[in-house]
């Protein structure tokens, strides 16, 4: 576990995302998917936090994202209550299916364009299936990405608003897994474990995201991520 977690930090260190999507998956070949969600939630968080001190600007992005940051809420309790629900079987495929889209979307090079009027009127419904996508798979990562490419967010604005709104869900996602009972103390222990191994490799990310051109790694982890999407549709 400690290994998948290294790559993982390493990957969300370097391109400002992607440590769900990449470690929930890879942690499911070892443990059951809930049992990956609820460990990697208290990583993702830290982590995150540390990524909008960095190129946060809290009270401007609360303000422009207000709904999303309260739908988005919404979303992650009740997919939390979804994965709760599911069978093991089910939350793979299901999550292998997000993967692949997340994907394939990203390696076209779809974005579409929101005219600024209407993002009023969008962030609240892009927020709760960002949480409703994140409470089922732990990675909230694809409709997020998508509708702040969308909006045209420079690169610290991209970075601050993702950061900032991973640390607003996974908070509220730690609180509606605890409610429902899955994450016992031993997970707990282990969650805080695997975050001082994800923030090794998290330092070492960072450095590469300040002075390296991503573009090449980027299309690695596409190309990885498409195969171990994949192979968990097969699975599930």
């Amino acid at each position: 576990m400690a290994a998948v977690v290294l790559v993982a930090a390493f990957v969300k260190g370097a391109i400002g995302f992607g440590f769900p999507s990449l470690a929930t998956p890879l942690l499911s070949l070892v443990v059951d998917v809930k049992t990956a969600v609820v460990l990697l939630i208290l990583p993702n968080i830290v982590m995150d936090g540390i990524q909008f001190v960095r190129r946060g600007a809290p009270l401007a992005t609360a303000r422009r994202f207000g709904a999303l940051l309260l739908t988005g809420a919404v979303g992650v309790v009740v997919g939390t209550r979804v994965l709760t629900l599911l069978s093991p079987r089910a939350a793979t495929l299901t999550l292998g299916v997000f993967v692949l889209l997340f994907v394939l979307l990203n390696a076209t090079g779809l974005s579409p364009k929101i005219p600024p009027r209407w993002e009023r009127w969008l962030s609240p419904g892009a927020g709760f299936v960002a949480g409703l996508v994140g409470g089922v798979t732990n990675s909230p990562a694809t409709p997020l990405v998508l509708y702040f490419q969308a909006i045209g967010l420079d690169k610290r604005e991209f970075i601050s608003s993702v950061a900032f709104t991973f640390v607003f869900y996974k908070l509220v996602q730690l609180g509606a897994v605890t409610w429902y009972g899955l994450l016992p103390w031993s997970l707990l222990w282990a969650s805080v474990a695997l975050t001082a191994v994800a923030l090794l490799a998290f330092a070492v990310g960072l450095r590469v995201q300040d002075r390296l051109e991503q573009r090449s790694f980027n299309r690695a982890v596409l190309a990885f991520l498409a195969i171990l999407g994949a192979w968990l549709v097969i699975r599930g």
